[in-house]
């Protein structure tokens, strides 16, 4: 299953890149009814996003270091 799930977390993990995403949004998108599929925990699990709680916006799901790299390595500069 790792071969199907790498690019859709390194989708996940450029999407978020692209900005700092609110938790329900999160969910929201990247929701699915495969256990099998978890790719944004996955990634969070991976290192590549963390969350954090910002004043004013709640929970927040952001690009780490690491995500930066992986994202390099792949060629998704963000």
């Amino acid at each position: 299953m790792t071969e199907t799930a790498d690019p859709l977390v390194l989708d996940f993990v450029e999407w978020v890149a692209r900005e700092p995403r609110v938790y329900p949004e999160v969910v929201a998108t990247w929701r699915t009814s495969c256990p099998r599929l978890t790719i944004w925990e996955d990634a969070a699990d991976r290192g590549y996003v963390t969350r954090e709680a910002i004043a004013g916006f709640g929970l927040v799901v952001t690009v780490t270091d690491d995500g930066e790299k992986f994202l390099r390595e792949h060629g998704r500069v963000s």
